[in-house]
């Protein structure tokens, strides 16, 4: 269907910072000429796809002017590059970002409708990059649109996966793992770079060659690029994602094909396919880790080779490496980088061993982001000799001069116990180290990095995470945006710190409906959505009680159904007792392998199940857990939350970032004193902050006490109640000693303190309650929340590693 056409003068071009931009007329243009001429579409004739994609290639070629101008600026002033390495980059929809960031929204969606189409339409069609698993992979997304933003000549590499982490689906309450589709369609925003390919080896020996251990794979994989633009706001600079993806070094055997052995001639394609085709494999087996592992180095390797070859294309001498490049270990999956690129250095450009390492160490830095000893990933000596032979000497030889360096306790080193530690190596091998949050860099010192903090006390550094404005506020919000700009103005898009001069609009009541009104557009529209798509009727005018991350003992959902339970089990009690009414939304995925966190899966939708059909408590209290949480559905619940979950057991969280979205976005915290929680309570105030449970030091020593949890549940006859409830089979009346080991775990092996934190829990819950039924008090202290949050900016973020750990100056003017 074809609309009258809109003249250029109905709609302007707009400029940004000085950029011409296409007028509606000429944008439409462009999409037209797409449809006809890249997907052959008549317009009458095309699907919503069709619409999708040729909008998505007008919005790209916009996106090619910053790309390549900050590309040649970079190559004209030997600007020095960062290069960020990273296992995800959950990126999600990238149509709607690209058109704020270019100024394009208004314009694209005046385009459309001149065509009959809907922007919104057009938006929801189109897949989450499924390139990631959590906040680990969303940081990485907003660091590299933060970099782009802030001018930081920069790359980030990754791993194009065919069906990334995968998609979750619920078959009577209990987790299912389908694979994620997203590459079933043309990704319309990557570009094959096929001329960047590289070959990564596996497997083989070592063999001296004149003097020198050379490595002969025993198997090869091609890793070839695919480049995404990453637009910062304005269109000012853009940085770049690419992402690897396995291909194989050699056609497949066709006489074996020819003689029936069709397994044997496509086994070179299969290895290279598995490599990139899913984010993540269960490695419960022995098959398993060695995938993780060979992915790992797949895509450092691939990086380390496409960053030698680009510095040579420019510069001469090797060893000024660090002066012209720095590179980022996001976690541990990276850690291979440091062996790696002295094995690239030595073996294939002959510089020295005491070079070489010198040289890698002052080029990598890493980003640690756990406390917890299990996730500092640990691989056997013998998969680590078995599957990169060379890298294993190397590995032991770095142990060993750190070992001669320094007079370091037996606790410490890289090898040991017939294991590859590979925190202990990415720590050696790196000149900065940093975490993320205030708390969480000072427990690294005092626990995963203890001795090793000692040996080296400069070290470790602090860069707190933060988050994007573009895409956590004005993509995501639009109703709190427009109202933010017409009362403090536009700036805060690109400084968020202007976000303090709101603080005064918390004192007016007029503002304040205005900021009660923006919340529960939010909240009619998710609850809209949970009707379309769940069955489930919500009120709007309940608070609207989140907790969304990947689901970890340590995060403590559990804590969280548990108080459900509660809550339920003293409303039908008490029905008439004025309870605020609350709708409870859940959302995060487990690891597949994962045992108990898909046990609190199916707890959580079983009490669902139960409380949503209960005809006593419908009105006061629902449940509700979508399948598949990712990036477009966090982008639905984060503004319309009032109350944000941020429980996890103190001293294990690093930092999160979810914490940080929902306060950008008007929700107040109940919350521990965990990772970044306390800086949001320093900033917001004590008074806007829902604090409960004990301290990091509490933990460790309530912990001493091998009774914590049977005593603090004999204490709590709320808690008692629950439990109770549970193995009686209440929420599994088909299966009634369905939970019965999740019991007794919560009587004799709470490791993260659910019973000892349940009663403080359940007070600040009801303070939480009891403030709600003050409207006026509680849309005060959210705004202030918003106001006394603009530190939480993935700009500062990246401005903090410019001058700590980088060195790298902003290539913009302004």
């Amino acid at each position: 269907m074809t609309a009258s056409p809109v003249t250029a003068s109905s709609a302007p071009a707009s400029s940004v910072s000085g950029l011409a931009r296409p007028t509606v007329d000429a944008l439409r243009a462009k999409i037209l000429h797409h449809l006809e001429y890249t997907l052959a579409k008549d317009a009458g004739h095309s699907s919503r796809y069709d619409w999708r994609m040729a909008t998505s290639f007008a919005i790209r070629d916009e996106m090619l002017k910053p790309w390549f101008a900050a590309t040649r600026q970079t190559y004209d002033t030997g600007a020095k590059r960062v290069y960020y390495l990273s296992m995800e980059f959950l990126i999600g929809r990238l149509l709607e970002d690209a058109m704020i960031n270019l100024g394009l929204h208004e314009t694209i969606a005046a385009a459309l409708a001149a065509e009959g189409q809907t922007l919104s339409d057009i938006i929801e069609d189109e897949p989450d990059a499924a390139l990631g698993n959590g906040g680990l992979g969303r940081l990485a997304a907003c660091f590299l649109e933060s970099m782009a933003t802030v001018g930081v000549p920069a790359h980030g590499y990754g791993i194009r996966y065919e069906h990334g982490l995968f998609r979750q689906r619920f078959e009577g309450g209990q987790q299912v793992e389908t694979p994620e589709d997203w590459l079933s369609q043309p990704h319309p925003w990557e570009f094959a770079r096929p001329e960047a390919a590289y070959i990564v080896g596996f497997k083989g020996h070592s063999e001296l060659r004149r003097g020198k251990s050379v490595w002969v794979p025993g198997e090869t994989v091609k890793a070839s690029a695919y480049d995404t633009p990453v637009v910062g706001w304005q269109g000012k600079w853009a940085s770049t994602l690419r992402l690897w993806a396995g291909l194989p070094t050699t056609q497949f055997d066709l006489e074996r094909f020819n003689n029936g052995d069709y397994t044997a001639a496509a086994a070179p394609e299969a290895l290279a396919r598995t490599l990139s085709r899913v984010l993540y494999p269960d490695d419960t087996t022995p098959a398993g880790k060695e995938l993780r592992l060979k992915q790992e180095y797949f895509m450092t390797s691939a990086a380390l080779q496409d960053i030698l070859r680009r510095y040579q294309s420019q510069f001469s001498t090797l060893a000024d490496l660090p002066k012209h490049v720095a590179i980022q270990l996001n976690d541990t999956h990276p850690a291979i980088a440091g062996p790696e690129l002295m094995r690239l250095l030595m073996d294939q450009h002959d510089m020295g061993w005491d070079e070489a390492q010198t040289v890698a160490r002052a080029t990598l830095g890493y980003t640690n982001h756990t406390l917890l000893p299990e996730a500092l990933e640990r691989w056997s000596t013998y998969l680590m000799g078995s599957v990169l032979p060379r890298h294993m000497e190397i590995i032991q030889r770095i142990d060993e001069d750190h070992a001669k360096a320094h007079k370091r306790p037996p606790s410490v080193g890289i090898v040991q116990h017939n294991e590859v530690k590979m925190g202990d190596l990415a720590f050696i091998m790196s000149h900065k180290v940093n975490g993320v949050s205030a708390l969480h860099s000072e427990l690294v010192k005092e626990t995963v990095f203890h001795d090793l903090h000692k040996l080296h006390p400069d070290r470790i550094t602090n860069e707190t995470n933060g988050v994007t404005p573009r895409r956590w506020m004005r993509l995501s919000n639009p109703a709190l945006s427009t109202l933010l700009d017409e009362t403090i103005g536009e700036g805060w898009t690109r400084d968020l710190d202007h976000l303090k001069t709101l603080e005064p609009f918390a004192q007016d009541a007029a503002f304040r409906e205005k900021f009660a009104a923006a919340k529960r557009a939010n909240k009619v529209a998710l609850a809209g959505w949970v009707q379309d798509t769940m069955g489930i009727d919500i009120n709007p005018d309940a608070m609207f009680d989140i907790q969304i991350k990947r689901l970890h003992e340590y995060k403590r959902q559990l804590l969280n159904c548990f108080e459900t339970i509660a809550l339920w089990h003293n409303m039908r009690q008490t029905p008439d007792a004025g309870w605020t009414p609350r709708v409870k939304f859940f959302g995060g995925k487990s690891a597949p392998g994962y045992f108990v966190a898909k046990e609190i899966i199916h707890l959580i939708n079983d009490v669902a199940r139960t409380i949503n059909a209960d005809p006593v408590t419908g009105h006061l209290l629902k449940v509700v857990y979508p399948p598949n949480y990712n990036v477009s559905m966090a982008q639905r619940l984060i503004p319309a939350a009032d109350l944000s979950e941020q429980i996890s057991t103190a001293g294990k969280e690093a930092s999160g970032t979810g914490n940080m979205k929902l306060t950008l976005n008007g929700a107040l915290t109940i919350g521990t004193l965990d990772g970044a929680n306390v800086e949001i309570r320093d900033l917001v105030g004590a008074d806007n902050f829902f604090l409960f449970g004990l301290t990091a030091d509490g933990v460790e020593k309530r912990r001493k006490n091998i009774n914590h949890a049977r005593e603090a549940i004999e204490d709590s006859q709320n808690l008692r109640d629950v439990l109770q409830m549970i193995v009686e089979g209440r929420f599994s009346p088909e299966e009634p000693d369905r939970y019965h080991g999740l019991v007794d775990r919560a009587w004799h092996h709470d490791h993260y303190l659910v019973a000892a934190d349940f009663d403080s829990y359940w007070e600040a819950q009801r303070a939480a309650d009891a403030l709600y039924r003050t409207p006026q008090d509680w849309n005060r202290k959210a705004i202030l929340n918003v106001a006394r949050s603009g530190f939480f900016s993935s700009d500062r973020t990246i401005r903090g590693y410019m001058a700590d750990i980088w060195d790298v100056p902003s290539a913009l003017k302004d």
